[in-house]
């Protein structure tokens, strides 16, 4: 008992010895250190709230060559601010200075110089260290810098509204948090310490004694590495820019994906933003579309329903059907495009010259009930786990319905509504071997602790069969080979599979559909028969053109051959 109890009080003696030491050189250090700073905090005021500089995680964009770009980090510079019970009679003077090197409205500058009562008024922030050096140089009386950090983008609108930004949250107004984009569905992994209290010297030795003896930081932060290449990215983005600016669209978007695995190479909508620079935008000029939006795709999603066709065995591509321009459905007419009929045809041909008659009966053939459940299985009407906040999902309620045109109307893209993102993940099936993707932008998590996480996505059902996968990519092939601009964008050497759609838009008030209004989508991937990229473009309300062929095929041409060049594809035939 009595051993037990020596063994107890050396331990406590032990431990108290260790602690003093530790105050002792806590002391030491203040007092020899960090005098002068502490003397400051006490000029000003016995008890008052300090901030930390800002701290937040970075994201990085991965190069072709496996390095990391920044996309967000921190930059340092600093807080210019007012003492204004020092300025004496020499406001004007120092108004006139700091105005010279950072623009200070003036009314507000002389509001904040007859606050003599207060000791620390935010005149500037995010000054560099050159100005702030050039405003220390000059000795004004009740100016003062203190070093800040901040977000900082240097990209500027390279993926902007991928990358998201960050803004002071909800229920605190001095803590920046993620708001949009990677930013704010990373948050968590992304967030740092803001604040601490500081009493004086006394109190922080005990305050921050845990911090002196033990590692308090969270251990799941860190920063958030991206596959958004930066160089195709930025190509992207000019792409989508001269589509925009060519037909005057409302906006013009677009999506670079590895098919096979969901990894995003690119992906933005134009117009965009610089996100250093955002005073002025509203929520419609920072929010997603691809991912937020949802839209009816028009004639891409002939695809689909050619391979759902298909992967039921109700047709193979030498099925023929006789086409006579048009077909009545419920009282309703549907139409091909031009209204022309093309006599007996085979399957090929429907997607070749996109023929509305041949993919409403594709529907009629295989039976509505099973191209719903296709439809269902391609998830269109769902989110698709990307990595990216207010994912909304798509509607498919017309296929709800028992009447036959509204299956015929949704097989060429008509009367159901997807998000882009969610038509991206579908039409990966049809190069991928037939299975479902998680498309993602994060691929790895790097802690503060230094070590790195590989980020897992499910890979999801398989909805096509192999062979189905394989035929539709020879069909998709042949249009680019035959179809598309007479067969003048055939490349020799590479097989490239794609189809285009121009949907008719919607009208929310009157019902019905715009006459003179309409949505463009392009879609292909190349190597066809194990495409690791897949392009998908749209344009909303392109003006002087009705089809896509005509605003979209030359962009997607560009990209294609871009990509080819920059990743050194080699041929495949």
């Amino acid at each position: 008992m009595r051993k037990s109890a020596i063994i107890r009080i050396r331990i406590i003696t032990g431990f108290v010895l260790v602690l003093a030491a530790i105050l002792i050189a806590r002391l030491y250090f203040i007092q020899l250190y960090s005098h002068e700073d502490y003397l400051k905090k006490g000029e000003q005021q016995y008890v008052h709230t300090v901030r930390d500089l800002y701290e937040r995680g970075s994201i990085y964009f991965t190069t072709k060559d496996n390095e990391r770009v920044s996309a967000a980090t921190i930059q340092a510079g600093f807080v210019l601010a007012l003492d204004a019970s020092r300025l004496g009679d020499e406001t004007e003077r120092v108004y006139e200075a700091l105005n010279a090197l950072v623009p200070i409205d003036k009314d507000a500058f002389m509001k904040q110089a007859g606050r003599t009562d207060r000791t620390y008024q935010e005149v500037a922030t995010e000054i560099d260290s050159e100005t702030a050096d050039t405003i220390k140089a000059l000795n004004l009386p009740g100016v003062q810098l203190y070093r800040q950090q901040w977000r900082y983008y240097p990209g500027q609108s390279l993926a902007a509204r991928t990358v998201g930004f960050v803004g002071f949250s909800d229920t605190s107004g001095d803590v920046q948090t993620g708001r949009f984009g990677l930013e704010l569905y990373h948050d968590e992994v992304l967030t740092r310490s803001a604040q601490k209290q500081s009493v004086d010297f006394f109190a922080e030795i005990f305050t921050n004694l845990g911090n002196v003896v033990f590692d308090n930081k969270p251990a799941r932060t860190g920063d958030v590495v991206t596959s958004i290449e930066p160089t195709v990215a930025r190509m992207l983005d000019n792409k989508l820019a001269e589509v925009n600016d060519l037909y005057h669209s409302k906006l013009t978007g677009g999506i670079i994906i590895n098919p096979q695995n969901g990894e995003i190479y690119a992906m933005n909508v134009v117009p965009t933003f610089d996100l250093n620079e955002r005073a002025g935008k509203d929520i419609q000029d920072v929010r997603n579309p691809l991912v937020q939006e949802t839209y009816e795709m028009g004639s891409i999603i002939k695809a689909l329903t050619m391979a759902s066709g298909l992967d039921s065995g109700a047709i193979v591509p030498s099925t023929t059907y006789y086409d006579s321009g048009s077909l009545e459905l419920n009282t309703f007419t549907i139409r091909n495009y031009d209204g022309r009929g093309r006599g007996t045809v085979d399957m090929q041909q429907i997607l070749s010259q996109s023929l509305n008659t041949g993919v409403a009966f594709i529907t009629r053939t295989m039976g509505n009930a099973a191209f719903r459940d296709y439809f269902k299985a391609l998830k269109l009407d769902s989110e698709t786990g990307i990595d990216l906040p207010y994912e909304a999902h798509g509607n498919l309620n017309n296929l709800k319905s028992p009447r036959d045109v509204e299956y015929a109307t949704a097989s060429f893209g008509q009367g159901i509504a997807l998000t882009p993102i969610a038509t991206v993940r579908a039409l990966s099936t049809l190069g991928n071997g037939g299975h479902l993707i998680t498309p993602h932008i994060a691929t790895h998590i790097v802690y503060e602790n230094g070590n790195e996480q590989a980020i897992q996505y499910p890979q999801g059902e398989q909805v096509f069969k192999p062979e189905t996968s394989e035929t539709i990519s020879r069909m998709l092939t042949r249009v680019v080979d035959e179809a598309l601009r007479g067969g003048k964008v055939k490349m020799e050497h590479y097989a490239i599979g794609a189809k285009t759609g121009t949907a008719q838009i919607p009208n929310p008030v009157g019902g019905g559909y715009y006459d003179d209004r309409f949505l463009h989508s392009f879609f292909g991937y190349f190597p066809a028969y194990e495409p690791k990229y897949l392009i998908f473009l749209y344009t909303v309300e392109p003006k002087g053109v009705q089809y896509a062929s005509e605003t979209l095929t030359e962009p997607f041409m560009d990209i294609t051959k871009f990509l080819i060049n920059y990743y050194n594809v080699p041929p495949d035939r």
